[in-house]
C-alpha cells in the first residue's frame, strides 16, 4: 500500500481549456486493460520537455527530442503502457513513428506534431498495429475533464493513480494547471519519473517555458528516488494551450510569472513526491534535508548518498535505528574536504550525532520512535558555510522492504 497516499478524486482535476485527453484498450501487453491515452491540443499551444540522461534511451524519447526540436507546433501526444518500446533498435524507431504518422494523419497534422511516450517492458517490440487500431476509439473519447481516466491509463507498477491541479490568477484570468504522473520504480533523478504530464492554459513564451520545466523537473521529479536506477524512458512534459485572457508571460522573474512557476512547481513536487509515496513496496516516505554547505550541488550529493543507501533504507523499513549507516553515507558521498568533526544529525526532533560523533543525550529509543512513524524526517548540517551563502538540498525517498525484491522479481510475468 503506498505510504499516505489515495487515488485522486477526478472531480478535483481541473480541465485545462485546449487540452482534450482520450482513452482507449490497445492491448499492448493485457487484454481489456485502459493502456492507451491520446492528448490533443488547441492550434497555437507551446509544449516543452526534458529526458531521460540514461545513454540507452528508448524510440520514444529519441522522436520526441527530434520533434521538439523541429519547432513545428505539438498538437498531440500518444501514450501507451505494458511496453516501453526501448532496446528494441531501428525498429522501434520505425514502430514510435508509425504511431505518430497514423495519429498525425487522423487529426490532419504533421508526425513531427505529435510526441510519443510509452512504458513497460524493455527490449520487447512494441505492437503498434495495436495502438493504430485503437486511435479511432481514444479520438472518440477525447474530453477536457478526462485526467484521472488517463492517470490510471498510463500507470504500470503503480498501486494508485497520481494527479494533481491547481487554479490561481493571472492578470485578472482564471489559470488552470493540471498534471498526471506514472512511476513506482526504476525511479531515481536524470530524470526522475517515468512520465510525467502537466498542462496549463496560461498564455506563456515557449522560451519561458522551456525555462519552467527544467525548473519545475529539477525541484520535483530530480529531487526522488526509490531504487536508484535511472528509467530509459523518462519524460515530463509540460504544455500551454495558451488560452487564458491575460498578457504573454515571458519572464518568469515577472509577477505572472512567478505566480505561474509557483503552480507549476507546486503542481509537479505533488506528483514527484506521490511516486515516491507509491515507491514499490515503500511503507515509510522519508525526506532528506542537508543544510550547511557550501553549494547546493555537495549538499545534493549528500542528501542522494543517504537516500540511494540499501543500507539506510533497509534500516528504515526495519525500524532500525542504526543511524551509524546515515554517517557512513554522507562521509562516501564526494566531498573531499568534508570534517566530520562539524556535522550534525537529526531524526525529526532527535538530535541523534553532534560534532561527528553521538550527542550526549540521545537514546536509541528517541531513534526508534521516529523510526516507527510512516514519515520521516532525516536533517543533516554540515557545517560548512554558516553565513548568508548557506545551502541546502532537499530530496526524497522510501525505505527498501521484501516486497520491492517480489514486485520487482514478478514484474514481466
Amino acid at each position: 500500500m503506498p505510504v499516505n497516499l489515495s487515488a485522486p478524486n477526478p472531480a478535483d482535476l481541473h480541465a485545462v481549456p485546449g487540452v482534450e485527453i482520450g482513452i482507449a484498450m490497445a492491448g499492448v501487453k493485457k487484454a481489456q486493460r485502459r493502456d492507451l491515452a491520446v492528448f490533443t491540443l488547441a492550434e497555437g499551444s507551446a509544449v516543452a520537455g526534458v529526458f531521460t540522461l540514461n545513454r540507452f534511451c528508448a524510440a520514444p524519447v529519441q522522436l520526441c527530442r527530434k520533434h521538439l526540436a523541429a519547432a513545428l507546433g505539438v498538437r498531440a501526444l500518444v501514450i501507451n503502457t505494458g511496453n516501453a518500446n526501448a532496446g528494441t533498435g531501428a525498429d522501434g524507431l520505425v514502430r514510435a513513428l508509425s504511431t505518430c504518422v497514423a495519429l498525425a494523419r487522423k487529426l490532419d497534422i504533421a508526425p513531427e506534431q505529435v510526441l510519443p511516450f510509452s512504458t513497460g517492458v524493455i527490449m520487447e517490440t512494441l505492437p503498434s498495429e495495436r495502438i493504430e487500431a485503437s486511435l479511432p476509439a481514444a479520438l472518440a473519447d477525447r474530453r477536457a475533464a478526462n485526467w484521472g481516466a488517463a492517470a490510471e491509463a498510463i500507470m504500470t507498477t503503480d498501486t494508485v493513480a497520481k494527479a494533481a491541479s491547481r487554479r490561481l490568477t493571472i492578470g485578472g484570468a482564471s489559470v488552470t494547471v493540471t498534471g498526471i504522473a506514472k512511476g513506482a520504480g526504476m525511479i531515481r533523478p536524470n530524470m526522475a519519473t517515468m512520465l510525467g504530464f502537466v498542462a496549463t492554459d496560461a498564455n506563456i513564451a515557449p522560451r519561458a517555458l522551456q525555462a519552467l520545466v527544467r525548473e519545475a523537473a529539477d525541484r520535483s521529479f530530480n529531487r526522488i528516488t526509490v531504487d536508484g536506477d535511472t528509467s530509459t524512458n523518462d519524460s515530463f512534459v509540460l504544455m500551454a494551450s495558451r488560452q487564458a485572457a491575460h498578457a504573454e508571460i515571458t519572464e518568469l522573474e515577472s509577477t505572472e510569472g512567478a505566480a505561474l512557476r509557483g503552480a507549476v512547481i507546486a503542481v509537479a513536487q505533488q506528483l514527484a513526491q506521490a511516486i515516491v509515496r507509491d515507491g514499490e513496496g515503500a511503507t515509510k516516505f522519508i525526506t532528506v534535508r542537508v543544510d550547511g554547505g557550501r553549494s547546493k550541488e555537495e549538499c545534493r550529493l549528500v542528501a542522494y548518498a543517504v537516500a540511494h543507501s540499501p543500507l539506510v533504507k533497509t534500516a528504515f523499513f526495519a525500524s532500525d535505528p542504526n543511524l551509524g549507516r546515515i554517517l557512513a553515507a554522507v562521509g562516501y558521498a564526494g566531498i573531499k574536504d568534508l570534517d566530520q568533526n562539524l556535522i550534525d544529525l537529526y531524526l525529526d526532533d532527535v538530535h541523534v550525532a553532534t560534532r561527528g560523533a553521538r550527542h550526549a543525550a540521545y537514546r536509541e529509543v528517541d531513534g526508534q520512535r521516529v523510526m516507527k512513524q510512516s514519515e520521516i524526517t532525516v536533517r543533516i548540517d554540515l557545517h560548512r558555510e554558516d553565513g548568508p551563502n548557506r545551502a541546502h538540498a532537499t530530496v526524497w525517498t522510501c525505505d527498501l522492504s521484501h516486497d520491492y525484491v517480489t514486485i520487482n522479481a514478478d514484474y514481466r510475468s
